[in-house]
């Protein structure tokens, strides 16, 4: 369902774009192209700062949202998907928020008042809470990440969780297109 915000901004979806009869996105939302958005996701630009303002929250080229994940944000701040990302099952990104390109961010997982640079991996389970994850790093499941985490402590992405991350990223984009094809026939 795509729906205008109380402000009324409606969203914005490239039209190579999937977005599932069954997701919700309100509000200042864009939608680039060759997006995947699974059954039950939420995307939700509709809180305004004191003034007002939203910024958009944009998902990029390629990336996909799957199965009821939660996109929202606080006072209108920006949230941000970079190209080729894959926001898994359930996950909640909750901005002020950027995900940069190539990024993986796994079943449950909790992304809030964060910054995650292009190319690292977040499990299953794991939360990421006001810092700054720098390109490549891997976050282990049920593993928390916040302001005083030693970053050090963190594992790089290995050449095996980066072939994953671009295995699911190939599949939902491949979705995008058989999805299209049938879309008028449900």
């Amino acid at each position: 369902m795509i729906r205008r915000n109380p402000r009324g901004d409606l969203p914005q979806v490239h039209p190579d774009a999937f977005v599932d009869p069954t997701a919700i996105l309100c509000g200042l939302v864009i939608v680039e192209e060759n997006v995947f958005i699974g059954p039950y996701a939420v995307i939700r630009a509709d809180e305004m700062d004191a003034e007002g303002h939203i910024e958009p929250i944009v998902i990029g080229a390629h990336s996909n949202i799957q199965d009821g994940v939660v996109i929202h944000s606080k006072s209108g701040a920006r949230v941000s998907i970079g190209q080729r990302s894959s926001i898994a099952h359930r996950a909640i990104v909750h901005g002020p928020c950027t995900v940069g390109d190539n990024v993986f961010i796994g079943f449950n997982s909790v992304l809030f008042d964060c910054t995650i640079e292009d190319g690292c991996v977040i499990r299953f389970n794991a939360v990421v809470d006001g810092c700054h994850l720098p390109a490549g790093f891997h976050v282990p499941s049920n593993r928390r990440v916040g302001r005083s985490t030693d970053l050090e402590s963190l594992p790089r992405v290995s050449v095996d969780a980066s072939e994953f991350s671009e295995d699911v990223a190939r599949t939902n984009n491949s979705l995008v297109l058989g999805y299209k094809r049938i879309q008028n026939e449900f």
